[in-house]
């Protein structure tokens, strides 16, 4: 029986831009945000979502400050005007892809 698996990490630094675009964020609030706004289809963990914020704070896609809160230091993440217009442009893009799929699949025409 073959078993179709759809890859999602690639997607995941659009998914975190998006979560950002809504203001700083630590990254478990992060994954939070993600799987509560899927319904709990999309579950990233630590192992997968901190090297995906890493990569776009090195890019200069987000920017980050540790602040002191309940006595642990916590890294808040910041959407940067180079992330806003990535966020954009992947937006435009995922619209155009999903909808060939949709029609490719016969949801839309």
């Amino acid at each position: 029986m073959y078993c179709f698996f759809m890859n999602l990490k690639g997607s995941l630094p659009t998914l975190i831009l998006e979560a950002l675009s809504r203001g700083p964020s630590h990254g478990y609030e992060i994954a939070s945000n993600i799987k509560r706004r899927s319904r709990g289809v999309l579950d990233f963990k630590e192992g997968t979502l901190y090297p995906a914020l890493h990569t776009l704070e090195r890019d200069g896609m987000v920017s980050s400050t540790s602040e002191l809160e309940g006595g642990r230091t916590r890294r808040y993440y910041t959407l940067t005007d180079k992330g806003n217009l990535a966020l954009e442009k992947s937006k435009l893009e995922w619209q155009r892809v999903s909808g060939a799929i949709n029609g490719l699949l016969g949801g839309a025409t």
